[in-house]
């Protein structure tokens, strides 16, 4: 026991002491139940709070900026302010997970097979008019009509905001952070053979355009059961159709420029 108490106590030595300011001020977000919008006491404040250095709370809150839990702004009225977590701040991290881990396609759409049919169920009851016109008009946007291969590309990048649109209508938090971190993964880390003919590419998209729209009216009929058939029918096909196109994913490491930028913009029609 003694043994491990001198190995913990190491270990909190090694840290540096700006790390260890930014736990204690997630600590003081937790306790105090701060919201996105609230602000941190000022840079004065907390020196005082947590009995460090300027420079020492400067480096905890740019950690903390870098996390993407707060944004820093300067002037009279600036300082820190809690911020919720981007979706595409939490896939750079992940993204350099999956470097080092050994993710196929194959992967990928085994767990998409068991998500998205019940993603799209789920939020059936809760689809509105305005989620029926962007689905409509993700449809009609996603139709093959050029046989430019960049473009082809990009719609089938864009079909997925398909998908992202039944998830804003999921009611399930944890089911719709799951599918649409899937789909933005999906959207900037799968690459194509260039060797793949175009016709190929829409090929694939007419048939996601049929699949997406015999899913919308399913929705717009109230039939829970057959838009979850249908769902699940359209991640086998489209797991075959990524097959043939040799999908893969682009694995890399995300630079500290990166992680510095601003978040990345979603695409129209993403709630």
């Amino acid at each position: 026991m003694e043994h491990v108490v001198r190995s913990q106590t190491s270990r909190v030595r090694q840290q540096k002491r700006g790390d260890l300011v930014a736990e204690d001020i997630k600590r003081l977000v937790t306790q105090h139940e701060l919201r996105p919008g609230d602000k941190l006491p000022m840079e004065k404040e907390l020196q005082k709070l947590f009995g460090v250095s300027k420079s020492t709370i400067r480096e905890a809150l740019k950690s903390l900026e870098v996390q993407g839990l707060i944004t820093i702004s300067t002037g009279p009225t600036g300082g820190a302010t809690i911020i919720e977590v981007p979706l595409e701040r939490t896939l750079l991290f992940l993204q350099n997970y999956l470097f080092f881990q050994d993710v196929t396609m194959k992967d990928i759409y085994a767990a998409r097979r068991l998500l998205e049919p019940e993603l799209a169920a789920g939020a059936v009851p809760y689809l509105t008019e305005k989620h029926f016109r962007a689905l409509e008009e993700n449809i009609e946007n996603c139709q093959p009509t050029s046989r430019d291969e960049t473009r082809l590309v990009y719609q089938r990048q864009a079909d997925l905001d398909f998908h992202d649109i039944l998830a804003s209508a999921n009611p399930d938090p944890f089911l719709r952070f799951l599918c649409q971190m899937t789909n933005e993964m999906l959207r900037r880390l799968v690459v194509f053979s260039t060797h793949t003919p175009p016709e190929e590419h829409a090929e694939f998209g007419c048939a996601n355009a049929k699949c997406h729209t015999d899913i919308l009216e399913a929705a717009r009929q109230g039939d829970v059961e057959r838009v979850r058939h249908l769902m699940r029918a359209h991640m086998d096909e489209a797991s075959g159709f990524v097959e043939r196109l040799n999908g893969q994913l682009d694995g890399r490491l995300i630079l500290d420029s990166e992680m510095m930028s601003p978040p990345f913009k979603l695409p129209p029609g993403r709630s």
